[in-house]
């Protein structure tokens, strides 16, 4: 065997400081510590005069630039004292400044971030506008009511599944208009099956009445009555709440959008099917935010999706500068941990909830018999599974996104069949390439698309 032999050279590389004037801040819950260049660390109380008295300690020290770690939500009030104090203030992501484990400290903590930052080693972190706050504020109470409201109605199904009432089996929902109304009369004390029926739908009168007259023949026990009690007035409670956080979303929606109305709209919105906000002119405002650019074009987007995300990633997603490092930053792409000629998978923590949107418009496009982005997403899920298709899926949405809503481009679906014809000419040109390295000839009779 033959000796290689290799040339070591001993190479000093040394790191530059960019910034000269920055600090550090490692934030808990009750108290602060600051780490400026050539002082001692300093500690503040989490109360508002202290945050004050911090912001003069970083004037006085001359201060430009300071670097905090994303910690919960104690960030938020500092960040604001300090950020209309003129400071230069970066949000970092707590994973940037994890130091070799040992000897762990809040002071030494600040200080490491205080380095970390002079040398620009830390990247910022998003933070939304004050509106976009306000609105992702309302928003993310009234996905905590609907949750809630969620697990009540499961608690009327199974109060009335334990007093034998199969009204879930035979309607759709039990919390829809008929559903409910049956549901308050019970508990006002009706009894009689026939009186109950006619409460209902017209349609479900004619369609499903012997049905219904045979799921409300149970047995009434007073703790199952009680039961269905507590479950219907929490989930009208919950109801209450989701109609405030509306109306407050309404005013934000109606502020950022000088109050459009749909009259002016150029086509017709699409229906929200579930959770619809009960915001008045909802998409007229959703276009004058983004002027005149409109994402329900993109398939599976609706106006509350759209407000969703709005909530969730603002108005200027020239943030990103491509959208590779969007769906990068939604935890959407995929990522590389190669060590030799080992390839890891690892699961990445903490994602925004704005990739969770996405995905969830993938999940339901994906079921869809029509829109190309579900034959695609069929197509992966038969040969790699579900999550892999629904992320990828999810991935080429917030990439059209991303290019509607920087770039100002129109998205065109297409439809299912010319996906497929493309899948086609796609084979078709694999097909010839290997033909042509066999030195091999294809027979021209062309086959029929359906």
């Amino acid at each position: 065997m033959g000796t290689e032999l290799y040339l070591l050279t001993k190479t000093i590389v040394t790191m530059k400081k960019i910034r000269q004037n920055a600090a550090g801040i490692d934030i808990g819950a009750k108290k602060v510590f600051v780490s400026v260049e050539d002082h001692q660390v300093k500690s503040f109380f989490t109360f508002t005069e202290d945050f004050e008295l911090l912001r003069d300690y970083l004037l006085e020290s001359g201060v430009e630039t300071i670097a905090m770690e994303a910690t919960g939500v104690y960030w938020g009030i500092l960040y604001e004292v300090l950020e209309e104090a003129g400071l230069d203030v970066w949000l970092v992501d707590g994973r940037q400044t994890k130091q070799a484990p040992g000897r762990k400290t809040d002071v030494k903590d600040c200080q490491w971030i205080q380095e970390l930052h002079s040398y620009g080693i830390l990247k910022r972190c998003f933070v939304a506008k004050e509106d976009v706050k306000e609105l992702r504020s309302y928003q993310r109470l009234r996905e905590d009511h609907l949750r809630s409201a969620s697990a009540h109605i499961n608690h009327m199904q199974k109060a009335l599944t334990g007093m034998n009432i199969r009204l879930k089996e035979v309607l759709s929902q039990i919390h829809g208009a008929s559903g409910m109304r049956m549901i308050e009369a019970i508990l006002e004390g009706e009894r009689n099956n026939e009186k109950l029926l006619r409460m209902c739908h017209v349609s479900i009168i004619k369609n499903k009445k012997s049905e219904v007259l045979k799921a409300l023949n149970g047995r009434y026990t007073a703790s199952g009555l009680f039961a269905l009690k507590q479950a219907c007035d929490g989930y009208q409670f919950y109801q209450k709440q989701i109609e405030q956080c509306d109306k407050e979303i309404e005013k934000v929606i109606h502020k950022m959008g000088n109050k459009s109305q749909d009259r002016d709209l150029p086509s017709k919105r699409k229906p929200i099917r579930h959770n619809k906000p009960n915001v008045k002119d909802l998409g007229a405002n959703m276009l004058d935010i983004f002027d005149g650019r409109d994402a329900t074009l993109i398939s599976g987007i609706t106006d509350y999706t759209w407000m969703q995300l709005l909530s969730e990633t603002g108005t200027d997603l020239s943030q990103w500068k491509t959208e590779k490092h969007f769906t990068s930053w939604l935890g959407l792409a995929p990522g590389q941990h190669w060590s030799g000629k080992m390839r890891r998978h690892k699961r990445k923590k903490g994602h925004p909830k704005a990739g969770q949107i996405f995905r969830q418009i993938a999940q339901s496009l994906i079921e869809s018999k029509t829109i190309a982005l579900g034959a695609f997403g069929r197509r992966l899920r038969a040969r790699k599974g579900p999550s892999i298709a629904i992320k990828a899926v999810a991935r080429k949405l917030a990439e059209m996104y991303w290019r509607v809503m920087v770039r100002g481009l129109d998205f065109v679906e297409f439809g299912i069949k010319k996906y497929e014809e493309q899948q086609f000419k796609n084979k078709r040109k694999s097909l010839e390439r290997l033909a042509k390295e066999l030195n091999m000839q294809l027979n021209e009779k062309q086959p029929v698309i359906t």
